[in-house]
């Protein structure tokens, strides 16, 4: 049944229980719109009581997965107003002690599966000459720091995406925006690597309390609640006029903004001392 006007179509990936896409649906819906919660799995997007929020299950990692989602919700709703391309992995530990699997795995979610999205639904907007489309990015894309190389690979790659993707719009309506959010610290279960061991061979077994404390440290100290977070996202995704291009939102986000304006030198050795060198 096609959903009426007055409620906007929004596709939500990664949005399981206790992160911040499933926060992100129940901010959407809470201002009226209809919400296509997605993840792999029926059985984490299943305790929604919203009843706007739907089920949606899709792959973010699989070609077919995708663009059959994106073609059941125009199906059924009668369009695609809004995207939101929340779904990401951790990949974090020494650069040299990555295997090229978790690496591939961590590339293949947070980059390709932001491509994917985009390309099943860019095509869709086009014909409307309107939409938009939002990426869920990280602080750590813009500047990486010890012990998450990969990670702040795969969102520095998925920032160029989105910005890239803001050029390229303007060629098929002005109506037609993207945005990107760039995330500091946000209570989730990104960081449930309390387990989190070294490979025997590691050369970085000294540094063990460091990588775990640059793990954990979007949920140490002041961590801006999932429920504010989406708040903030979704006021700015419907915001009158357009989303703007991008949105820094969650702890850290000004330190972060500050040292992109540092030499990079300063840079590297401020964050080498903060997180990676052993203390005495």
């Amino acid at each position: 049944m096609a959903v009426p006007p007055s409620s906007p179509v929004v596709i939500i990936t990664g949005s399981s229980h206790g992160g911040i896409g499933y926060s992100l649906c129940e901010a959407f819906a809470a201002k009226g719109c209809t919400v296509y919660a997605s993840a792999r799995r029926l059985e984490t997007i299943s305790t929604f009581s919203h009843p706007s929020i739907r089920p949606l299950i899709m792959d973010v990692t699989s070609d077919s997965s995708v663009q059959k989602s994106v073609e059941q919700v125009i199906e059924e709703a009668g369009r695609v107003d809004i995207v939101v391309a929340n779904a990401g992995i951790p990949c974090h530990g020494p650069v040299l002690d990555i295997s090229i699997k978790d690496a591939r795995d961590a590339l293949d979610t947070n980059v390709l599966g932001v491509l994917r999205l985009a390309q099943a639904v860019f095509p869709y907007m086009a014909s409307r000459k309107r939409g938009t489309f939002i990426t869920t990015g990280s602080v750590a894309g813009p500047t990486p720091t010890p012990w998450a190389g990969v990670y702040a690979a795969s969102k520095a790659a998925a920032h160029a995406i989105t910005e890239t993707l803001q050029m390229e719009a303007k060629a098929l309506s002005p109506d037609i925006h993207v945005m990107l959010v760039v995330t500091g610290g946000v209570k989730s279960n990104i960081a449930k690597n309390s387990s989190f061991t070294l490979p025997p061979t590691s050369l970085f077994q000294a540094y063990l309390p460091n990588i775990i404390g640059r793990i954990q440290l979007s949920q140490s100290g002041y961590t801006m609640p999932t429920a504010e977070y989406a708040k903030g996202v979704v006021e700015a995704a419907l915001r009158k006029g357009g989303a703007p291009r991008t949105l820094a939102i969650g702890a850290h986000t000004t330190l972060f903004r500050v040292l992109r304006w540092l030499p990079k030198g300063v840079v590297l050795w401020y964050l080498w001392r903060r997180m990676g060198r052993l203390q005495k």
